[in-house]
């Protein structure tokens, strides 16, 4: 059966649950996000290994009012930055991930046209730069000040009861209600412990973004009753206004909403009420109506570089390369909505100064950096004043000898190849288009 036919079906959503075919959809899903086992170990390659069997065996399970969730694996995440703390995750077993992911499959047609357009995260079609995009064109119409709500461990309080009456306002089948109840409170192992989840939502769950956006959903449809412009992605909303004075006021009484009607928290130290160039929204500031990439993400980005480049390691130089394409493509591929090319530029000019500085590291001695700068086409007075001089290598790295011993045009390269894209446009390219490997 195709696709597009699995949802052109008038049976009761939990009788399309309960068939193999949407099962098989929803462990399609599973396998493309891939993750980690659940508490029962078994990986998804493992699970897949089986397929046939293990999804005959869940529908009957879920047809019979047999199949139990089992609970979520506690996983903490190092959050970036130095002393950001961890994120909590619950991490489902694949079997669960399973059920969940085919849950959201059938949910998602009903539930995300009833959504705001003011909403932008976890759903289909939908993204991130299109919520900076939706914030910068608010800012330019004059709403220069933003109410910068932070929903403090949002996914951890979300409230089981409220949600499945949100939801009951657009699912009629009760048993799915049911179910999706019995998901939420099937609790957490940490240590081989198992507790009880009386709240939230687990973050390593398909089904769990949805979840959320049918909790925040209230939220915008309060913000759009109010007339207010905003922008929402997950639990990161900016709300747009003219003045500082209107601001306050706004951000006062929808504090109290969510407080209050939502039984949310909001996290005091880190909501505020700026103007939008103070303000960091996805990663991006918008400043003067232009967008450019967060001073503290800009930060974070310098700190992965010289993570990827350490000091006194064995790696050859060509794996540090990989590693270091493999962050930069997918972080360059969404900053480069930045309106400031030279931001780019400047991580750029970062990634190639730790790398130079590894060159020079890989000259055990001085007179060998000095025969190896010569080969390279330095001048031999140039040459002699970069190696035998007391500087360090960072140091060196920075100086006119290993500057035009590896310009940029020796990164340009992929192979010995040289990319024959504009090279003014250099930073636009994956990097490891333009890093010799």
């Amino acid at each position: 059966m195709r696709q597009r036919e699995l949802f052109v079906d008038e049976r009761s959503l939990f009788e399309k649950l309960c068939d193999v075919r949407f099962l098989r959809a929803g462990f399609k899903a599973v396998k493309k996000n891939g993750g980690s086992p659940g508490v029962d170990g078994v990986t998804v390659e493992e699970f897949g290994s089986s397929l046939k069997e293990e999804i005959e065996q869940l529908a009957e399970e879920l047809a019979g009012w047999r199949y139990k969730p089992s609970p979520v694996q506690r996983v903490e995440i190092p959050k970036p930055g130095k002393g950001a703390g961890v994120r909590l995750l619950g991490v489902p077993c694949v079997k669960d991930r399973v059920v969940h992911a085919t849950i959201k499959q059938l949910l998602e047609p009903i539930l995300d046209p009833v959504f705001s357009d003011h909403s932008f995260g976890f759903r289909p079609g939908r993204s991130q730069r299109q919520a900076v995009e939706s914030g910068q064109r608010i800012v330019k119409s004059g709403k220069e000040y933003v109410v910068d709500i932070d929903l403090s461990k949002f996914f951890d309080r979300v409230n089981h009861d409220r949600l499945i009456y949100l939801l009951s306002g657009h699912v009629d089948d009760k048993r799915v209600l049911r179910l999706i109840g019995m998901i939420l409170r099937s609790g957490i192992m940490k240590d081989g412990d198992v507790m009880l989840s009386e709240k939230g939502t687990p973050q390593g769950s398909p089904l769990s973004p949805l979840l959320s956006n049918v909790v925040l959903d209230e939220l915008d449809k309060e913000l759009e009753r109010r007339g207010l412009e905003f922008c929402r992605f997950a639990d990161d909303c900016n709300i747009y206004v003219r003045s500082p004075k209107a601001a306050e006021r706004v951000m006062s009484s929808i504090s109290k909403f969510i407080e209050k009607k939502l039984k949310l928290k909001i996290n005091r130290d880190k909501s505020r009420v700026a103007h939008s160039s103070e303000v960091k929204f996805l990663g991006m500031t918008i400043i003067e109506g232009t967008l450019a990439i967060s001073a503290k993400s800009m930060k974070t980005a310098m700190q992965k570089v010289k993570e990827l480049t350490p000091r006194g390691t064995y790696l050859p130089l060509e794996k540090t390369i990989k590693r270091i394409n493999r962050w930069y493509v997918g972080w360059a591929g969404y900053y480069r909505m930045t309106e400031y090319p030279s931001q780019l530029s400047k991580i750029e000019a970062h990634i190639r100064r730790r790398l130079r500085a590894r060159l020079v590291d890989q000259q055990k001695r001085r007179r060998h950096l000095f025969k190896k700068l010569k080969k390279r086409g330095v001048s031999r007075k140039s040459a002699a004043n970069a190696a035998f001089s007391n500087n360090g290598r960072w140091a060196l790295s920075h100086t006119f000898a290993l500057e035009k011993a590896y310009p940029v045009a020796w990164f340009i390269q992929e192979k010995g190849q040289e990319i024959r894209s504009d090279q003014k446009h250099s930073h636009w390219l994956p990097l490891h288009r333009w890093i010799r490997v």
